[in-house]
């Protein structure tokens, strides 16, 4: 394939609103489109084929890097939209995962968030946690409310991101984004500095290790809001999740931090439309108040989702209710909302209107 077919291809991935384009050898080129792959033409890719249409978009300094690692996340920027590449081998071969990211970043009211979440973007010091599994929007959401902090307030703001996703402009804000691998070696030696950095708002990109989620933390401690991401699926579990990654002896202090440093957690999903037109997000949002405080200091995490489910006037909404109203509301299926469900059966009680 030619050099210009690349560009043709990302052109089609712009045009359908796409995710991602897959691009694999001896698999034909595929869209993402609505969380369904949808191929580009029949033919099965030849590795060659691959890597001709990989190397264009990649920086001749990271296909060497990528060559001797075997793995590589990076970015690529065109006229329509920005990219993040993750290079891998299989069957010996080139492979390439290319998200789409556009390049305006949509204001917090438009993403159907709870309206409590903006709330957290006035923080001066503090935790915020937005989760979910892959493709969920977690970057877009985090990315939202940077661009209002960047709108809104005199602060000095710091990314640290594997690779950029959306690029801020600076506002009102100070705003710097240090890339992994390019502008910094990891998350780790970023944060070991950023404090020096005398940042407001820190975004760190994805919490990965014990490191990481301890820097997170210490820099929430001393003044600062950090807001980041785990792969989680729903708040009990993005607490679980740091806590158990440190060893038995330094849980109960990791706790304590927590209950001290944590703001809030909003867990996300997206879901396909009842009417076939996209994707709609499903939000649970958990709110740090001195009953959940005193919950994760105590270890009893597993009592957070009751609390949740009585939270409302504090803003909190758990996944099984914001499922429950998309399906009221005609914009879900029943088969959707049970499928992405924390809870089936007390879903089913939801619906029904037994609880």
């Amino acid at each position: 394939m030619s050099k210009l077919e690349i560009a043709n291809l990302l052109q089609q991935l712009n045009q359908a609103k796409g995710s991602d384009l897959l691009l694999a050898a001896k698999n034909p080129p595929c869209l993402r489109i609505n969380n369904a792959l949808v191929k580009i033409e029949d033919r099965a890719l030849s590795n060659e084929e691959v890597e001709a249409l990989i190397k264009p978009i990649i920086r001749p300094e990271d296909i060497e890097e990528f060559r001797q690692v075997k793995e590589l996340d990076t970015s690529y920027e065109d006229q329509l939209s920005r990219y993040r590449i993750n290079l891998h081998f299989q069957l010996g071969s080139m492979a390439a995962t290319i998200r789409r990211i556009p390049k305006d970043i949509p204001q917090l009211d438009d993403l159907g968030l709870p309206g409590k979440v903006k709330e957290f973007t006035d923080l001066e010091r503090g935790l915020f946690l937005v989760t979910g599994p892959t493709g969920s929007g977690k970057s877009t959401t985090q990315a939202s409310m940077i661009d209002l902090i960047n709108r809104t307030k005199s602060s000095h703001i710091i990314t640290i991101e594997d690779p950029i996703e959306f690029v801020h402009t600076p506002k009102l804000s100070v705003i710097e984004q240090r890339e992994v691998g390019f502008d910094t070696t990891s998350f780790g030696e970023a944060l070991k500095r950023v404090l020096r950095q005398i940042p407001d708002v820190i975004l760190v990109g994805e919490m990965r290790d014990l490191e990481s989620i301890q820097m997170a933390v210490t820099a929430a401690e001393t003044g600062h809001l950090v807001i980041s991401t785990l792969h989680t699926q729903d708040a009990v579990q993005s607490v679980d999740r740091m806590i158990d990654v440190f060893p038995p002896y330094q849980q109960v202090q990791i706790r304590t931090q927590l209950s001290l440093t944590l703001k809030g957690i909003l867990s996300q999903q997206l879901i396909p439309r009842q009417d076939g037109s996209g994707l709609i997000g499903a939000f649970e949002l958990l709110v740090t108040t001195p009953a959940i405080s005193n919950i994760i200091r105590k270890g009893a995490t597993q009592d957070i989702y009751s609390m949740m489910e009585l939270g409302g006037k504090f803003g909190m909404q758990t996944m099984d209710n914001a499922l429950s109203d998309l399906y009221k509301k005609g914009l879900i299926t029943r088969d959707s909302a049970l499928a992405y469900s924390i809870n089936h059966e007390k879903l089913e009680k939801l619906i029904e209107n037994k609880i």
